[in-house]
Parts: C-alpha cells; sequence; structure tokens
C-alpha cells in the first residue's frame, strides 16, 4: 500500500498533515522514526541514501574502518515504518508562505509541518581557499580523501630519496584541538608508530611528526581542564606535538604557517571551526556567526510555528544560558521532543519546551586512551575508552553495522592492524 493511502486510510480517507524531514543525520533520522509512531504522512528527504554515524568518520578517514560499516541506507531503516516516504533529493530553497520546499531538479514538496535537520560544514574563517589543500571531516567524501592523503604521504616517502622533502612528506599537520582534531591526531600517530611501522624498506615511519594546533589555551575546551590536561598527556605519549594558543595563518599545498612558524607539509587536515546549513538564511530570522537559526523553546522558528529547526543547525541553549553542543545525542533528543511536539499541535494540546538531558562528553586519543565527562564523574585512559567503544556502539544504526564495527576493533587492538587502508583517487605527487 501505497504511503498516502495508508495515511488516508487511518483518518477514514481525511487528508492527514505531512510532515517534511529535510536531512537524514542523527536529529531527521530520529524525528521520522519518532513521526512513524503516529497517522502522519512522514516524508525524509536526503542528498545521500543513507545515514551516516559521524562520530566515527575520523575512523574511516584513518582507515581503522571502511564506509559501510559505519553508513546505512536509510530506506533500509524506515522499510518497516509504512507512513515513512525517503526520497533523495537537495532543498535548495524553503517557501515560507506557500509552504513548500523546493529541490534542485526543481521538483516542488508541499507540508503542513517542517523539520529541518540539515547539519553543518566546516569553516575556513573566511579563508575557502584553504578547503582545497586542508580538507575537513563531516561526510563521507571528506573521510574518503582524508584517507586517501594520509596514506598517499607514506607511500610516497617511500620513492623520495631527498630527506628534506621526504620530511615534509611525514609531517601531518592537524589544525584544530577539539574532539575530531584530537582524534584525528593519536590514530595517525597510531598509523604511524604501529600499524605501518614495518611496512616500508627505504625508510622509518616512525619518523613521522604530527603536529596538533589549537588556538585556545588548551585542547578540548569544552571539557573540564584535568581532562584536557590528560587527553595531551595522552597524545604526547604517541608522539604528537601539541601546539596550544597557536593558530594557522596561511595553509598551502606545501606548508602550514602559523604565528610563530612555517612547517614544510604536504598533508594539512582541518579540525577547526564549523559553518551551518545555509538552509537556515531562508527562514526570515536573523542567524548567529555560524548560520545557526535561533529557535523557540519548544525548538520552533519565531513566527513559523510550523517549522522545527534541530541538530548542528538550530542555536539552542540551555536554561543556564549556556548553547547546547553540536553533538549526536542533543539531536537525536531534540529529533524526539519535534516529534512529540508534532502530534501535540495536530491533537490541539499544547506543546512542550525541549530540555537536553546531559549524559556526558567523551574523546578517544588512541588505543585504550580516551577521556570522558559523565556528570561529576572524570575518567581517563583505559575506562574511558571502553565507555567511549560501548556508547558509540549503541548508537550505531543497525544490527549488522554493530557486529562488524565490534570485530574490526577487536582485530585492531589486538594486531595493530587497519583493515581499510585503500588509497583511491589520484596518486600522483602533484596531487597530494
Amino acid at each position: 500500500m501505497r504511503t498516502q493511502e495508508y495515511a488516508r486510510s487511518v483518518f477514514n480517507q481525511r487528508p492527514v498533515p505531512t510532515v517534511m524531514v529535510v536531512g537524514g543525520g542523527f536529529g531527521g533520522l530520529y524525528a521520522a522514526r519518532a513521526l512513524a509512531r503516529h497517522p502522519l504522512r512522514v516524508v525524509l528527504i536526503d542528498r545521500v541514501n543513507y545515514h551516516l554515524f559521524q562520530p566515527l568518520l575520523y575512523q574511516v578517514a584513518t582507515a581503522a574502518l571502511s564506509p559501510g560499516e559505519i553508513a546505512e541506507p536509510l530506506r533500509a531503516i524506515l522499510r518497516k515504518n509504512r507512513n515513512v516516504e525517503v526520497l533523495l533529493g537537495d532543498v535548495t530553497a524553503i517557501d515560507r508562505e506557500a509552504r513548500c520546499v523546493k529541490l534542485e531538479d526543481g521538483a516542488e514538496l508541499t507540508y503542513d509541518f517542517l523539520v529541518l535537520a540539515t547539519g553543518a560544514r566546516h569553516s575556513y574563517f573566511a579563508h575557502p581557499e584553504w578547503e582545497a589543500v586542508a580538507p575537513g571531516l563531516k561526510s563521507l567524501a571528506d573521510a574518503l580523501e582524508m584517507r586517501r592523503r594520509i596514506l598517499l604521504a607514506f607511500e610516497l616517502a617511500e620513492r623520495e630519496r631527498d630527506q628534506t622533502r621526504r620530511q615534509a612528506l611525514l609531517t601531518f599537520v592537524v589544525i584544530g584541538g577539539g574532539p575530531t582534531g584530537v582524534e584525528l591526531a593519536g590514530a595517525i600517530a597510531e598509523i604511524a608508530r604501529h600499524t605501518v611501522s614495518r611496512d616500508f624498506r627505504n625508510y622509518d615511519p616512525r619518523q613521522a611528526r604530527i603536529i596538533l594546533f589549537e588556538r585556545g589555551e588548551r585542547v578540548l575546551e569544552q571539557y573540564p581542564p584535568d581532562l584536557s590536561a590528560s587527553a595531551v598527556r595522552a597524545l604526547e605519549r604517541l608522539g604528537v606535538e601539541v601546539h596550544t594558543g597557536e593558530s594557522a595563518t596561511e595553509v598551502t599545498a606545501d606548508c602550514v604557517r602559523t604565528e610563530r612558524e612555517v612547517i614544510p607539509t604536504h598533508t594539512a587536515l582541518w579540525a577547526a571551526g564549523v559553518l551551518a546549513s545555509p538552509l537556515g538564511r531562508q527562514l526570515g530570522v536573523e542567524v548567529d556567526r555560524s548560520g545557526r537559526v535561533p529557535v523557540q523553546p519548544d525548538l520552533s522558528v519565531a513566527g513559523h510555528p510550523e517549522i522545527f529547526v534541530i541538530g548542528d543547525l538550530a542555536s539552542s541553549r540551555q536554561p543556564n544560558g549556556k548553547m547546547l553542543p553540536g553533538i549526536a545525542p542533543v539531536a537525536i533528543q531534540q529529533g524526539n521532543a519535534v516529534a512529540a511536539n508534532i502530534w501535540r499541535a495536530v491533537q490541539g494540546q499544547p506543546r512542550r519546551p525541549f530540555h537536553y538531558f546531559d549524559r556526558g562528553s567523551m574523546a578517544t586519543i588512541g588505543r585504550a586512551a580516551a577521556v570522558a565527562e559523565i556528570r561529576a564523574l572524570h575518567l581517563t585512559g583505559f575506562l574511558a575508552w571502553i565507555a567511549w567503544l560501548v556508547v558509540h556502539i549503541f548508537f550505531l544504526i543497525g544490527f549488522e553495522n554493530r557486529m562488524l564495527v565490534i570485530f574490526q576493533w577487536a582485530w585492531s587492538y589486538v594486531s595493530y592492524e587497519r583493515g581499510a587502508r585503500l588509497i583511491t583517487g589520484p596518486w600522483r605527487a602533484e596531487k597530494c
């Protein structure tokens, strides 16, 4: 039975409200799944056909996991929800008065309620030209490009006879000391020190230099100072050079320049700053400097109670005035809350304000090394790493994905091997 026919049958042939969900990330997917429990017509639109587990993107970028192990087709996830329709398309415009979204191919789709969960991209702080030489990490394409550059650097160093040029190839600069930057730097160090340490004949990969730059006073600034200090110690044990209070002033294909030095490198990786989806600027409200849309307590847009914004696109504050972080647990809880409020609105009941339940934050640095803040409890080392592993496995979509990742991690832990060391795309030196 078609989605529309099913929805009408529930209301005895009367049209039922259409809820348009744009974005199949954590917020959009959880909103769609929660809405599917009610007699509504739900349409989920995304520019890709899969849900991506973004917290593990760095594992793809550093060859620990394959793309299929952290992604699941949206249609497969939602196949049992008969009132949910999944569409592949790129939403480029929103007509608030006509209540329709416009797709890149010219199609127009109407809605009664709209949930925007289109996330964010990386921000290069007014230097868009840096993106070509320092890829960020927000999509599978980004992760595969990072993996290509990291592995290619080791390969090209095998052929290089000039020691200065070889050292430039073996220098990896990670810009940004948040969770993504810390995780990337630690993973690259493990590749050099363990994974490929015996694979090359003309040089020792352990000569690789991994540098992490953070313009703030400490890495992981959103964590308590003791956990930041623990993360630095773990990185330094892996051989990572941590530079705080220092930011990039120029990034080229051959070097990274800071206020203090010039570092010859062919592999710069970006992990600093995000910029929200441009769709938020079409809602008729003033966005913040990152492009995020301020939302009402119920996560709707001022003046348009039928439009909701969640996840990285939303500028939402806790009761204490602190901005909610752009992390998966926030998006998941917002998706569920929006679904509940839409159903209340359909029934003529008052909406409820969103309250985020903070279960804690965690970041991994390397093998059996992580930091975790779970309310008043601060964990480091192996215990934090186990907590991080369990949480990330729990949120992976699909039982098969969980089993694949558990097996891959167990094998990597025992053998130090990384099973996805494939270079795809151009390999010539000038492309590195």
